[in-house]
């Protein structure tokens, strides 16, 4: 730990531990190191607690997302042409509000219409930003939108459409310069947008390397699709696609069967080349919340609505058996008790595909049906699916949509589930599978002190000139002197905070803190996976 020691024979009045402190705290934790989802310096941690009973009402590990639309400027920006200082500002209210309801990762729709929220070299600026598609803002959305969300310890997982190119049909009306020009045969019409088409070879070839190119070049967190693959069906209308299944189609039985081939394709060189270019970076999709209804295969879910298997070649089950996922985020739409689709039918059938798997599951929430009609005019209905999903230990977490919706907190809602459910912070479900030999993080160098109020402690990361510079600390707080166990670190009870590193050297403020009150603290450095160090123990006095 470049020499330094957490423990000082003369400083337990400013808050460090005297040997005898630091060995009767850290008496308890022998068994913490991998039991608890906490490491040593020298190996990764694994999200296990053993024997421990945690609560499910403060889960340490859980995924709370927002999804931040920009297509049509549903979310951000609010409107096409605001000065880069407006749209700025916006997004940083969005992620402030994000914060403010607990949460702990936004998924930013950065790609919306086969274009960029970036400087590409591949496609054009977005016209959700300007009003004019190739219009330069004046900044870069995406290094500010991934800075800006790392400073409040928010995970950013880029948002991409791989396949929709316009929200209308005249391919005349993008740039000369744009791709879907330059290769009209690459393009057909459907209902009223222009889609790329995913059944020729060089058009997912493309759609990978646009992508790649925001994973290379920016710190995303994540990649993360929707639910767009093939134009969900339209009445009377036939995707036109007869001729390429010709060209392209040898070998396979039905259009249908081929169709599912070419999302797959999608789908798994996507994961191999984030992985191979940036190993931790995880890759989600957000699909359609039913795969296949049992009355038509028996592997499917107890509903009877459109099926994304067979309506959009989306094998969604495939993709999560075969684990070419890290997450997977269904969409879930629907109320608890709906005949055609039952929340309390499709979380049951989604958490049995994800079990055993190494993709994780987080339930996609439809915020923005919150006072329509029905179950929906009950402001405690989505509060009731985050207490349903606690009966399923393979739903690690839930994403929003959208922020306007989250923010408008229509009925009190929004409010009533912070409180029921996100009184404690929680750091994102780690992902072991994508270590692949990265070292846990060092643990850190803690004292506690009295000042302004309340506690403040002072953290310094001693491997940050080594490059092993951590994410974030998880503060926990404990009344009084006392040793503590692995268990006592399994959930969010004593949690108080994930603080963002800042430098070497930071301090947090504990404002909640009573005054004349002993505390022991314990801080751990967090990496990007969400390995967690052994806890250092500090006594406030």
């Amino acid at each position: 730990m470049s020499g330094e020691n957490p423990v000082d024979s003369s400083a337990g009045r400013r808050g460090r531990l005297t040997r005898r402190q630091f060995g009767a705290l850290s008496a308890g934790l022998g068994g913490v190191a991998l039991s608890a989802g906490l490491a040593g310096p020298a190996a990764a941690a694994e999200p296990t607690v053993g024997a421990c009973q945690p609560s499910v009402g403060a889960p340490k590990y859980q995924l709370r997302g927002l999804w931040i639309a920009s297509v049509v400027n549903i979310d951000w920006p609010s409107t096409p042409g605001l000065s880069a200082d407006q749209q700025k500002a916006e997004l940083l209210a969005w992620y402030d509000l994000a914060v403010h309801r607990g949460l702990n990762a936004v998924m930013l729709q950065i790609r919306p219409t086969a274009d960029a929220f970036w400087p590409s070299p591949l496609e054009p600026w977005s016209q959700y930003l300007t009003g004019q598609q190739g219009g330069d803002p004046g900044y870069d959305p995406l290094a500010f939108a991934v800075s800006e969300a790392h400073k409040r310890n928010l995970e950013l997982h880029g948002w991409f459409n791989p396949y929709r190119v316009s929200m209308q049909t005249d391919p005349n009306q993008l740039l000369p310069t744009h791709p879907a020009r330059q290769h009209p045969d690459w393009v057909f019409p459907y209902g009223p947008k222009l889609y790329y088409n995913p059944g020729i070879p060089a058009v997912r070839a493309f759609v990978q390397d646009a992508i790649m190119d925001a994973v290379t070049r920016y710190d995303l967190d994540g990649v993360h699709f929707d639910d767009y693959f093939y134009p969900y069906p339209i009445a009377g209308q036939t995707v036109p696609d007869a001729q390429t299944f010709a060209t392209y189609g040898k070998g396979f039985a039905s259009i249908d069967d081929w169709r599912r081939d070419n999302i797959n394709r999608l789908v798994q060189e996507m994961g191999d080349r984030i992985h191979r270019v940036k190993p931790w970076v995880k890759f989600g999709i957000s699909p359609f919340g039913i795969w296949r209804n049992a009355s038509t295969d028996p592997r499917g879910s107890d509903t009877n609505g459109l099926q994304s298997y067979d309506a959009i070649g989306a094998d969604t089950r495939l993709w999560v058996k075969n684990e070419w996922l890290d997450y997977i985020n269904p969409q879930i739409y629907w109320n608890q008790g709906l005949a055609v689709a039952d929340y309390s039918k499709l979380v049951p059938w989604w958490a049995s595909v994800a079990a055993g798997t190494t993709c994780q599951l987080y339930i996609g929430e439809a915020t923005y049906k919150v006072g329509t009609s029905g179950a929906w005019l009950d402001p405690a209905e989505l509060s009731r699916h985050l207490t349903f999903d606690q009966g399923y230990p393979q739903v690690q977490g839930n994403v929003y949509f959208s922020a306007v919706d989250v923010r408008a907190d229509k009925l009190g809602a929004t409010s009533m589930l912070t409180a029921d459910h996100y009184s404690h912070p929680a750091l994102t479900p780690p992902m072991p599978h994508l270590r692949r030999g990265r070292p846990a993080p060092v643990p850190p160098i803690v004292s506690a002190h009295r000042a302004n109020g309340g506690a403040t402690l002072v953290l310094r990361a001693p491997g940050w000139d080594a490059g092993l510079r951590p994410r974030s600390y998880a503060i926990y707080r404990f009344d009084g002197i006392a040793g503590h166990s692995r268990c006592d670190f399994a959930d969010a009870t004593h949690l108080v905070a994930v603080v963002p590193v800042a430098g070497r050297t930071q301090s947090y403020v504990d404002t909640s803190a009573a005054v004349g009150r002993t505390y022991t603290y314990f801080a751990s450095a967090v990496d990007r996976l969400s390995a967690e160090s052994q806890p250092i123990p500090a006594i406030l006095l």
